[in-house]
């Protein structure tokens, strides 16, 4: 089934995103092989190349690592993982916050507005 993606961003962006969030998440864990760049690249329905770039930017970042004999590994280094997740759920939280103030809303009332519907959103 092909991710998805959309045109607004750049896609290898996307995909790097789609990756760390499995990493993160638990769906691609600690020291477990990668799938191969050319198989992601079908199950996302994306050139090889495109992959090959998000896959660039994630051993830039040292959540992936390449070993030679056994291909593209998830970094053993969990403080590492638990700070990318960190850093991801601030940027979401900073995001929703300015999309908020777009829309006039100031700091109390996001935050009354969240805590009026936070139950709404535990699944």
């Amino acid at each position: 089934m092909a991710w998805d993606l959309n045109s607004d961003r750049p896609i290898y962006s996307q995909i790097l995103e789609e990756i760390q969030t499995r990493i993160i998440c638990g769906i691609y864990r600690p020291g477990e092989r990668l799938p191969s760049v050319r198989e992601l690249a079908a199950e996302a329905s994306v050139n090889p190349n495109t992959m090959q770039r998000a896959f660039s930017e994630l051993e830039r970042s040292g959540l992936i690592l390449t070993q030679r004999s056994s291909g593209r590994m998830v970094t053993e280094d969990t403080q590492m993982i638990a700070h990318a997740k960190h850093e991801i759920a601030v940027s979401q939280i900073r995001a929703f916050f300015e999309s908020m103030k777009a829309l006039g809303y100031g700091s109390e009332e996001i935050l009354k507005l969240i805590h009026e519907n936070q139950e709404e959103g535990v699944h």
